[in-house]
């Protein structure tokens, strides 16, 4: 049973540090609102967990046995530059600051939810030692 809950440990940590640097790119967004050519960047991650779940195994019958499965070193946190000319602005900058402090406040929530969810499972972990 340990063994599962540190899979899901493991993989809660790899999202709560993936979420952590999108909280600091989209921080950096903002404060590049003004800079003339400014690209917003973003953080993929969401897909690299997906397709770890995907690879550890579709036979498996639970979500933690697939957890416990995943290589972890194909879980990656890729920054990337977002060269979308959707902005109405004309100084080549395409931060929208609405969309981007909307998208930082739902990843604080997340990283929150990741942290609670962290923290009950070492609770988990505490009653089963005891």
């Amino acid at each position: 049973m340990s063994q599962g809950i540190f899979g899901y440990v493991n993989v809660l940590k790899t999202a709560a540090d993936a979420s952590w640097a999108r909280e600091e790119v989209l921080t950096n967004n903002i404060a590049n609102v003004d800079t003339p050519n400014y690209k917003r960047q973003d953080i993929e991650f969401t897909s690299f967990l997906q397709a770890a779940l995907e690879r550890s195994g579709s036979t498996a019958s639970s979500l933690t046995q697939r957890v416990n499965n995943i290589n972890y070193n194909d879980l990656a946190i890729r920054t990337y530059t977002d060269n979308s000319t959707l902005s109405y602005r004309s100084d080549g900058n395409n931060v929208d600051l609405s969309t981007e402090n909307v998208e930082l406040a739902s990843e604080q929530l997340n990283y929150n939810a990741l942290i609670d969810s962290m923290n009950n499972e070492f609770s988990r972990f505490k009653m089963i030692m005891s």
